[in-house]
């Protein structure tokens, strides 16, 4: 901090016509030093590798797969996506909330096309933040052949820079395919055409 102070002198005469001076003190006004930017990337560079930070199709899982070890399917079981590279592609569909109506059609949808995931060789998972007491009861309230992830505090949600639906309100619905070599083939993301995260999924299986 610099602190900075000066007086100076008023002269005048009185009404006797005798001259006279006071010495009045200026306010000391403190200056803030400039700081340096202590951190060396520029606010749009900032934003720009917060923005490239969302997954995106032709980034490879390698880079997030510590991440899935925190999620717990429906039954209370831990995930390795590890464990399905080279042997099969996953699905991936991220749902706001189990047993509302869109996410139920949306998972309705999915298991009503499980054979045809199944034939094509793929792994098919629902994520949400909801706990796994909730998706366990919502998967057997909908006879659900597949599991579905609990994401504790939207973590992975986060990690994948999934945008929120309904001008921020809700969590986003979005939909990743993942081949089996680990590489993202599709990124869908629709908050009303819930069925077609499905036709989008199995069309990026099939191509």
């Amino acid at each position: 901090m610099i602190s900075s102070g000066m007086s100076s002198k008023l002269a005048g005469s009185g009404q006797d016509g005798r001259t006279f001076s006071r010495s009045i003190a200026t306010p000391s006004v403190t200056l803030a030093k400039p700081e340096m930017n202590k951190n060396p990337l520029s606010i749009s560079r900032r934003l720009s590798l917060v923005i490239s930070a969302a997954l995106k199709v032709g980034d490879r899982m390698d880079d997030y797969s510590d991440y899935f070890r925190i999620l717990r399917t429906n039954e209370g079981n831990s995930l390795s996506l590890s464990s399905f590279k080279g042997k099969s592609p996953v699905v991936l569909f991220f749902y706001p909330k189990a047993a509302t109506p869109g996410c139920t059609k949306e998972a309705c949808k999915f298991r009503d096309e499980f054979d045809r995931f199944k034939s094509a060789g793929a792994e098919v998972f629902g994520i949400s933040s909801d706990s796994p007491e909730e998706n366990d009861k919502f998967a057997k309230a909908q006879r659900l052949q597949y599991p579905l992830l609990t994401d504790p505090s939207s973590i992975l949600r986060k990690t994948f820079g999934i945008p929120n639906d309904f001008l921020g309100l809700l969590p986003g619905r979005q939909t990743y395919v993942i081949d089996k070599n680990g590489k993202v083939v599709l990124c869908f993301n629709d908050a009303l055409n819930v069925e077609g995260h499905v036709d989008a999924a199995l069309k990026a299986l099939m191509s």
